[in-house]
Formats: structure tokens, sequence, C-alpha cells
């Protein structure tokens, strides 16, 4: 499930350097007043992030932030036609567009930007799909339903980017042109900082898509929020986050601070390593990282599984390693034998064969569905045995549970 494609001419993916994008912010409005540009410093600020890194720029000239004020389409369209002739004129690297608007989308195309940065993942404009098929350009969404970056939580982010990836292929745009982002931020008040802990602690899930994943963390609320800091103060946060971002799998990094973020992310790919692969004479093995099972069922489809089929196949691919601990001997060796029979296995001292110690720690080493039917048999056992099965349910649960995990 190896990632390696060309975006605007520039090569992305598990086997290249983690790219950088220079944010250049055309709008006073911006929750962090200082990565605003200045129409007469345009060209200046582009050129300084090439030199000190950034493989693309985006250009915004409205703010995404919830809380800021509102303007119109035409002031929109005005700073960014502004901006482009400017930065088309003058730098040498590709020119992303951050616009919801189908119509505002066509002339910065027209006039020569390479990508379009849709943060409401093509639900805004719905002519917005149409305008990047007809175009055949880049296209970055982010993960959104009703509003941009509602989502609340992994599961629903990979839900989101499914629909609309799956929405995007099917009105004619390009897979390899398709740039996923999990929408970091606050984007609505509900949505508190462990949503976006566990997305960029589980951000290795998106390779599923098998699509760059672009990661936009400069400087945002969940950042201010561990370290009470206004977004002045939030760079060396802001770069924490960032090298575990690209440590767990980001091929993007959307940044108003590109020198910085560019020694962060060299450190965190040289501790990464790369993707386990092998190949001969055609033949190829790789190793998937699935980490959800419900994740399974998206690898699955793709080399032709059916639904039925893969939502049955889901619970056995996800391996877990259990301890409980202070268990009886006799209840050690009754899960043991009950493992054995469900085709997964426990770990027990030695002195628990022969009944030499009264209470023992085991180790349970099976798949979830394994480990699942397990429990559901100890249930029904004596002893103590139903509290264990109901602290193993527990356990598999909180694997998935946001708050318990981040909170």
């Amino acid at each position: 499930m190896t990632v390696d494609t060309v975006i605007a001419g520039i090569q992305v993916g598990d086997a290249h350097p983690v790219r950088l994008m220079g944010v250049i912010n055309l709008s006073p409005e911006s929750f962090y007043q200082r990565s605003v540009t200045a129409p007469d410093n345009i060209v200046a600020q582009a050129q300084q992030m090439i030199e000190q890194g950034a493989d693309f720029l985006d250009v915004g000239a409205r703010s995404t932030w919830p809380l800021a004020a509102k303007i119109t389409k035409e002031e929109e369209r005005r700073r960014l036609i502004r901006a482009l002739e400017l930065l088309l004129d003058n730098v040498n690297v590709p020119i992303s567009v951050d616009t919801q608007f189908a119509d505002l989308a066509r002339v910065a195309l027209d006039m020569g930007a390479h990508i379009i940065n849709d943060v409401s993942g093509l639900t805004t404009d719905y002519r917005m799909v149409e305008i990047v098929s007809e175009y055949g350009c880049p296209v970055m969404v982010m993960a959104s339903n009703s509003i941009p970056g509602d989502p609340l939580g992994m599961d629903a982010v990979m839900s989101s980017l499914d629909r609309i990836v799956q929405k995007a292929e099917g009105s004619g745009v390009e897979p390899d042109t398709i740039i996923i982002d999990p929408a970091i931020g606050k984007w609505l008040p509900e949505k508190s900082p462990e949503y976006d802990f566990e997305t960029l602690d589980q951000l290795e899930r998106l390779k599923a898509f098998e699509k760059p994943v672009l990661v936009a963390i400069s400087r945002k609320s969940c950042i201010g929020e561990i370290l009470n800091k206004p977004a002045s103060e939030r760079l060396m946060g802001s770069l924490a986050a960032t090298a575990i971002a690209a440590y767990k799998g980001a091929h993007i990094i959307r940044t108003h601070d590109v020198g910085e973020t560019a020694d962060a992310v060299r450190v965190a790919e040289a501790i990464k390593g790369r993707n386990v692969v092998s190949e001969d004479a055609g033949y190829s093995v790789e190793v998937l990282d699935i980490a959800n099972s419900e994740d399974a069922p998206r690898y699955f489809s793709k080399i032709g599984a059916t639904g039925t089929g893969s939502q049955v196949m889901k619970g056995k691919s996800i391996f877990k390693i259990l301890r409980i601990n202070n268990v009886t001997t006799t209840e050690g060796l009754i899960i043991k034998q009950e493992a054995l029979a469900r085709g997964c296995d426990a770990a027990l001292p030695r002195d628990a064969i022969s009944h030499e110690t009264e209470n023992v720690d085991l180790i349970l080493m099976g798949t979830e569905l394994q480990i699942k039917r397990l429990a559901s048999k100890l249930e029904h056992q004596a002893r103590d045995l139903p509290i264990i099965a109901h602290l193993i349910m527990t356990t598999l649960k909180r694997c998935s549970d946001t708050e318990y995990r981040y909170r």
C-alpha cells in the first residue's frame, strides 16, 4: 500500500522526503496575526519560504478560522488575483489556492495555479468537483461533512474521507491527484483537543486510502490548549506535533514556519525508517500496518474481497496481547484451555501447571475476534471468570475510546 505519486511535478509519497507547504496568508481576519502577509511583501515572503525548503506554496485569501470575520467572495477574489499575479511571475514552485468556491478555483487555475485546497472536502460548492475533474489538477480535500472539519474522532474522519474520495473519483477526478487532510483544528465548538490528539496518534490509519496525507497543524488551538499560550508562542509545540505527524506517515506538512518545520521533519524522517517490502521476479510482499479493525475492510476491498466477507474477516485483522494479573492458578488454566479452543493462546508461569503457586499473571494473545469469543465463554464460567471476562471486554473497548485515552 505504498504511496508514490507526482503532485504538480513534485514526487510525493512514502519513498520521498516529507514535502513542506508554506502558507501565504492574505487574510487579516486570521487567528494568527503574524502569519498574515502584507500585499507589498508577498513575493519576498514566498521567496524566503522557498529558500527555507518549501516545495509548495498555499495561497489563502479567506480565513478558515470559524471565528473569523466574514468577507465577501469579491474580496476573496480581489486578494487572490493580486497575489497570484505576483507569485506566478516570480516563484518556481507549485502554487496551491485555498478556496471553497468553484468559480474562484477556475479563475486561479486559468491564471496558472496548480493545486486546489478545499477545506470543505468538495461540499461547500457542488461545482468544485466538476472544476477539479475538468482541469485534471491535484486537489486537497479535508475531512468534512456538513461544514469544514466537523468529523469528531478518527473513526468519523475515516468515514468522511471515504465518502469524499468516492465522490471525487466517481465524478472523474483522477485517483492519483487526490490529497487527503484529516482536519486538525477546532473547526466547531464541540471539537475538543482530544479529537486532534487521537487523529495525530492514529494518523497511520490513513494509509488505507493509498493517498498522500497532508497535515496542517501549525499553531492551532489544540497546541494552545496544552501549552496555554497564544498562537504567537506555539511554535515549539507545533514542531513537536509536526514531528509526530511526519513519523506517523504525513507526506505534506502545511506550515507558517517553513525553516523550523524543515528541521523537525528531517529528524522525524530519519528516526521513522522505511516501509517493509520485498520484491523479486514480478512478486512483492509488503507488511500492512492495520491498527484498527474498522479499517480492514478498506484494505480487503482493494483486492476485490466482497463487502460481506470483509465484515466477517475484519475482527481477525488485529492481534492483541493482554496481560491479566492476579488470577488463581485454576482460573489461569481454564483461561488457557478456553483460549486454545478458540485459536488463541495464553502464556502461564511454569509453576501454574503443577499448582505450586496460588495466584498467577498470564499473557493472553489472539485476534480481537478470538479474544471476544473467549470473553463471551468466560462470562458463563464459575469462580471470578465473569469478572475477568468483563475486564477483557472493557479493555478492548477502551482501545478505541477517545475520551479515555486522550482526555
